[in-house]
């Protein structure tokens, strides 16, 4: 008997947001992966998000960046690694012998691993002698950082999830937490559900999803959150709920931070109006915060994506160090990462103005330290370019030479049409990346192919400290080579000793070695420290477990900060902030009258470059959009369902309008992910203004003041096709990835003489006897065809001057058939399906890909009234729960619809 040997799991980390989860991956043959969540990571316990759930269907090696390229003439060419890595080295070192090491630099990720960003700022730092290396972290979670070392001495999160279940009230500031975090969501429901008085405070201008969840929504005025905070302080001043003996012993700065507070949001009908709340939900969650004694302020880009963003953190962690709730089970401020190992990035100094293992390029003693432990030949004595600051550099020449690995910052960037005239000028720009087409990738001279997710072998550590083990499952497609390795390939032709690595053990080694060298307490200690994790043998390594840090000399993890009453700072004190209330750089205007407001939507993840592979991440919102109030669409001219263009000083960009019923009048939001080859002209970094905090360097985008107007187009279509299809001559489209197919949203300009000739031209069926099915209504300029091959559908095409067109849902589901039936045939052509019941409509839960109308049907047919009830009944909601809060909404709106019937 022949048994297959029984595939083994590996336990990797999901490459996504700050939750930091667990997964298990298992390779089943020709690249097919199953993904699970990993029942023993502290994080997720065996949870998983639909983008966590739906890894293994972006593993496919379409679109990859398999082999090294050389643009010459214009053209890309493949070249061999020596000669790509040879061009780079050469290129770097002769601009810094003609205009010295400022004149290169580095731009990183919170996607690349601890070991990867290590070597980047050692090369750079230590060896090139520049701090001109920045990361994407700047853009998500540099305010943190900043407010962090101002109140602690050291870029600190002091409590841990497991604060989140010991807590008897959290209160969510500018985080779309069942979105942006789902599986810290859930385990927040869990609590909700388990303990119903568990208070849940969201603080948000939005009413996004995680509202649902909420006792109490402070719907604030983008922009006002220190005037929130500060009239807390003044607030719990007044009315005695101060730790005296806390304050006293652990903190200094009390009376100037509260002599700032008060002088305006002392009176909390001014703050109230200021924040624009109602008085008594403001005062509700005053009372709420003075009398809860277990408290967690979950907070994110709501905050930290300000002019004001570092200011925000530190009036947050003010209220916390007043009332001594800190370094406590069940309460402390807590800084909800974006990225997956944005941690990680701060631990190695991946910002320009740190130095590797919390050390401070300000501090002489620490480069001397740095610059001794790595005998490198330099070190850099001042902060570099912050990342706005050094693509403007960029463009003036300043800087002549950058190494772009693993972002893309011509969406990501605000006024990203700034960022694309800077690599028009720069003289060398060498991109590190996975995908071979991205918006930026088009401007390098360089390309080099990275690895990507399930082939990377290191670490990451998330919001809570947490280092976990990234192990690969899939070998090295092509001739992609891990970045630490190009890196280190690169040092070394520039004449670099100290870059002779095997692997990213070594690496680590070397990081854990840094961390405790000079760091005891005689040397003024630092709070990072992984010295525990010193010497491990290549098994230990292997088989290293999830651990917070600080870690002990004896490999025990920490999972509290500030237990002691011990801070950072020299004398041991944490301080007080004063945080002066000032407005946002720009403020709206009579040309720019509209607040715009960025972020993420549920199931896409930064440029879509991985989960946009995914078709089960596309059908809850397929295309972008911009919410918008109904009065404000009314007065602005604009309809729901069609196209608009938003425009700033900076730029514009074209979407859908929407009324999701979460905006306030005055503003708008449009999602971050859409980017050049997913839409004709959505990227809304275009829209974003570049002003940043001045002390954090990151970006507001948040609030850029902008205008809307129509976006006139004379009709309205959408294409299913198996194959990829040109679509230069629309006026605007999308490509979303389907199951089997690519679907085109697409609008255009002009009226067409013969629509089936321009469908065939479009479709590429010059074939006259193909089997071509087609219904054109003249006068209403309707038209609907279908290509079969073989009686299977090829292709599809509905084109009418009307934006509500027929549903996708049904006519995806054609594309799974090998024949259609004579019903399919008769609702192709009649715009709608046949049979009753076929059509699921636009997906709600894309764990299980349930349907709206799937969904609205099973709740009037079965008489359910809970969330609970339509999860037994059609599975929606019973993985990873993001879709729980649309859910409630479907439930309520299908409820009073049958009540009023």
């Amino acid at each position: 008997m022949n048994l297959s040997p029984i595939p083994l799991a590996i336990r990797t980390a999901c490459p996504y947001c700050g939750v930091g989860c667990g997964v298990l991956a298992t390779p089943v043959g020709d690249g097919a992966v199953i993904i699970a969540g990993d029942e023993a990571h502290p994080a997720n316990r065996g949870r998983l998000c639909v983008k966590g759930s739906a890894l293994g269907d972006t593993l496919s090696l379409d679109g990859r960046l398999l082999h090294p390229g050389v643009r010459e003439d214009g053209v890309l060419r493949q070249v061999s690694w020596d000669a790509a890595l040879d061009k780079v080295a050469g290129g770097f070192r002769d601009i810094i012998a003609e205009h010295g090491p400022d004149a290169v630099a580095l731009y990183v990720s919170g996607q690349l691993l601890t070991e990867d960003y290590y070597v980047a700022n050692k090369l750079m730092k230590g060896y090139i002698g520049s701090a001109n290396i920045d990361t994407n972290s700047r853009l998500c979670m540099s305010s943190a950082v900043a407010g962090h070392k101002r109140a602690f001495g050291e870029d600190l999160v002091p409590g841990c999830y497991d604060d989140f279940e010991q807590a008897d009230m959290v209160v969510l500031v500018g985080s779309n937490t069942a979105w942006c975090h789902p599986i810290l969501f859930q385990r927040i429901s869990a609590i909700k559900e388990a303990r119903p008085d568990f208070k849940v405070v969201v603080i948000d201008p939005r009413r996004t999803a995680t509202c649902e969840l909420a006792d109490l929504h402070l719907p604030v005025k983008p922009g006002t959150d220190v005037w929130l905070f500060n009239g807390l302080l003044s607030y719990l001043a007044r009315n005695g709920s101060v730790d005296a003996g806390f304050v006293a012993a652990h903190t200094s700065g009390f009376n100037g931070a509260l002599e700032v507070a008060e002088h305006d949001c002392a009176d909390p009908l001014a703050v109230a109006k200021a924040c624009r709340v109602e008085p008594e939900a403001l005062l509700d969650f005053y009372r709420s915060f003075a009398t809860t004694a277990k408290v967690v302020t979950a907070f994110s880009q709501g905050v930290n994506q300000s002019s004001a963003g570092t200011d925000k953190v530190n009036a947050i962690i003010n209220c916390h160090l007043l009332t001594g709730r800190i370094g406590k089970p069940g309460m402390g401020p807590f800084s909800l990462t974006g990225q997956p190992n944005a941690m990680g990035g701060r631990e190695v100094g991946g910002l320009s103005n740190m130095l590797a293992a919390h050390m401070e390029l300000d501090n002489p003693l620490h480069r001397e330290t740095v610059q001794g432990f790595w005998k490198s030949p330099h070190i850099a004595s001042k902060a570099g370019l912050k990342a706005v600051d050094l693509f403007r550099d960029i463009e003036a020449g300043k800087v002549k030479a950058v190494w772009i690995i693993a972002t893309n910052p011509l969406v990501s960037l605000p006024d990203a049409n700034q960022v694309q005239r800077a690599l028009e000028k720069c003289e060398l720009v060498v991109v590190s990346d996975i995908v071979a087409g991205t918006d930026t990738n088009a401007f390098a001279d360089v390309l080099l192919p990275a690895l990507g997710w399930g082939e990377k072998d290191g670490t990451v550590t998330n919001s809570e400290r947490c280092i976990s083990r990234q192990r690969p499952f899939l070998p090295a497609p092509g001739e992609a080579r891990a970045d630490w390795k190009a890196l280190c390939q690169v040092a070394q032709r520039m004449g670099f000793d100290g870059f002779d690595f095997d692997g990213p053990r070594q690496i680590f080694d070397e990081h854990a070695h840094l961390s405790a060298y000079r760091n005891t307490p005689a040397d003024a200690p630092r709070a990072f420290a992984i010295g525990g994790l010193k010497g491990l043998n290549p098994r230990q390594y292997d088989d290293l477990k999830p651990v917070q840090w600080p870690v002990a000399p004896n490999g025990a993890g920490t999972a509290r900060l500030f237990e002691d009453g011990r801070f950072a700072h020299r004398d041991g004190k944490a301080r007080f902030i004063a945080t002066a209330t000032r407005a946002p750089v720009h403020m709206p205007d009579t040309e720019f009258p509209l607040v715009l407001n960025t972020g993420r939507v549920r199931d896409q993840w930064h440029t879509m470059t991985r989960t946009g592979k995914a078709a089960r991440l596309s059908g809850h919102v397929a295309e972008s959009f911009i919410d918008m109030h109904p009065q404000d669409a009314l007065k602005f001219g604009v309809r729901e369902g069609e196209l608009a263009r938003v425009s700033s000083q900076w730029g514009a960009m074209v979407a859908r309008v929407q009324h999701g019923g979460g905006i306030a009048r005055g503003g708008v939001f449009i999602p971050i992910h859409w980017n050049g080859q997913t839409a004709s002209d959505a990227r809304v970094g275009t829209v974003v203004n570049p002003a940043v905090d001045p002390i954090s360097g990151e970006p507001e985008f948040k609030h850029t003041p902008v205008t809307i107007e129509r976006f006139g187009v004379s009709w309205h279509g959408f294409i299913l096709s198996r194959s990829d299809l040109p679509l230069d001559g629309v006026a605007h489209w999308t490509r979303i990835q389907g199951q089997q197919f690519t679907r085109y949203e697409m609008a255009g300009r002009g009226a067409m003489a013969d629509h089936g000739a321009w469908a065939r031209a479009l479709l590429g069926v010059a074939d006259a006897d193909a089997d071509w099915l087609d219904y054109e209504d003249r006068s209403g300029a309707v038209y609907r065809a279908v290509h079969l091959v073989n009686e299977r559908i090829e292709q599809c095409v509905f084109i009418t001057p009307r934006p509500d067109l027929p549903s996708r849902a049904w006519l995806a589901s054609l594309f799974a058939k090998d024949e259609l039936s004579r019903l399919d045939r008769v609702g192709l052509l009649s715009g709608q399906a046949a049979e009753k019941g076929v059509d699921v409509g636009p997906t709600v839960c894309s764990c299980f890909g349930v349907g709206r109308n799937t969904i609205c049907d099973a709740i009037r047919a079965n008489g359910l009234t809970s969330t609970a009830a339509i999860t037994a009944c059609v599975k929606a909601g019973g993985n990873c729960g993001s879709c729980v809060p649309e859910l409630k909404q479907l439930l309520t709106e299908t409820l009073a619809a049958e009540t009023a019937a």
